[in-house]
């Protein structure tokens, strides 16, 4: 399978910021042809994220980069009556149509489900939302960094202590979560379609991932758990859970849940060996009941050393740990290379960041830069039927650019 399991399969992406058109991504990761329907003009407004303040400057415009790699660009002026004639003649011969327009502008361009479902009812309709298709937010505009971060809670969870600021969330953080979870949604629809015949619209939305993505402590107050202080790191509850600061300013987080059997190991890679014997630490209930004792110790331990000198001594010893990675490390991180991870553009050296699930002999195609605002809307309109004069009347019109 060169081109992709999904080679053939028609996809149309009429969405923005971000979780809905990444979701389109995925699919064109494993071949499908992925046509993406922005406004003549600037196109599609997340072109522009770049720009904004507080973001990093390049050259590339290298959210367009991820977000829209593989696809074809169609500009549609959904808003006259000729553009959306060329939607619904798409729509005809597409296998999924893709849209995170709030419900009533999708009503007032005319992209419902019930203004698609019935021109092919094999249509795979996947919407995506701030706050979920039904009351009285289901128009309330939203992105991840206040639906999915703040709303769920995930914003104050990850604060150190009740003083502390809440932490912002960066860009995409929750949207790529959320693709995968429409990506699965429309992966699910299309089986169904195997066994039925049928098309069906499936949905997702920000708000309910973002619940998602902190079920555990929230399952935990649904059942009436009762929560403890929140504490600083200087005063964890478990030290062999904690991070620590290295030499070079770096740091470290240990994961070390078997701690009976992984205590003494880390005692001893630490050159801390006595503590193995030392009546306060010996035993699991000591050492928690004692952690802002040992974080104290473990914090003098870890200063001694680079990061890179650490993970030489504890890799390979059967503790877990992970180190605190910066963006700084990622372009040349070897196991990120050899699993792919990050995979180059097609004809170039620039690497981009591959969709995060593999299937044993189902190739993905390498990715292609992406389009232009309009690159593809002459070659898509005439697979579609469209003659010279009917393109030219269309552009003259200004529903295609």
């Amino acid at each position: 399978m060169e081109k992709g399991i999904f080679e053939g399969l028609k996809v149309l992406d009429c969405a923005s910021f971000i979780a809905a058109p990444a979701a389109a991504t995925v699919l064109s990761d494993f071949g499908a042809d992925v046509i993406k329907i922005e406004p003549p003009g600037m196109g599609d407004p997340y072109r522009n994220l770049p720009n904004l303040p507080g973001y990093p400057t390049s050259e590339h415009n290298f959210a367009w980069l991820l977000e829209a790699r593989n696809k074809k660009s169609l500009a549609l002026d959904l808003t006259r009556a000729e553009a959306q004639a060329v939607l619904y003649k798409l729509v005809a011969e597409a296998d999924v149509f893709i849209t995170n327009m709030p419900p009533q502008v999708r009503e007032k361009l005319g992209i419902t489900y019930d203004h698609l479902a019935h021109l092919n009812d094999r249509l795979i309709y996947a919407s995506f939302t701030g706050y979920g298709e039904k009351g009285e937010e289901a128009n309330k505009p939203g992105f991840d960094s206040n639906a999915y971060w703040a709303r769920s809670g995930l914003m104050d969870l990850v604060r150190a202590d009740i003083n502390t600021t809440p932490a912002r969330s960066v860009a995409g953080m929750g949207d790529h979560p959320c693709a995968m979870a429409l990506y699965g949604a429309i992966v699910t629809a299309l089986y169904k379609r195997e066994k039925t015949g049928k098309g069906s619209h499936v949905s997702s939305n920000l708000m309910a991932n973002g619940v998602w993505a902190g079920g555990v402590l929230t399952q935990a107050r649904l059942c009436g758990a009762k929560f403890g202080e929140r504490r600083p790191r200087e005063r964890a509850l478990n030290a062999v859970t904690n991070h620590y600061q290295c030499k070079d300013g770096r740091w470290i987080i240990l994961s070390l849940l078997n701690e009976d059997r992984q205590w003494p190991t880390l005692a001893r890679c630490m050159g801390l060996e006595h503590l193995i014997t030392d009546e306060r630490f010996a035993t699991k209930p000591g050492r928690h009941a004692r952690s802002v004792e040992l974080i104290r110790i473990f914090d003098e331990a870890f200063a001694t050393r680079d990061l890179a000198e650490w993970r030489r001594i504890l890799d390979g010893n059967g503790l877990v740990f992970g180190v605190v990675g910066i963006l700084d490390d990622i372009p040349h991180d070897k196991q990120m290379m050899e699993n792919e991870v990050l995979v180059p553009f097609e004809n170039d050296t620039m690497l981009t960041i591959n969709s995060p699930i593999w299937i044993d002999g189902s190739k993905k195609v390498q990715p292609r830069k992406p389009p232009g605002v309009g690159e593809h809307s002459d070659e898509i309109l005439r697979k579609a039927g469209y003659d010279e004069t009917a393109i030219q009347k269309l552009k003259a019109s200004g529903a295609v650019g």
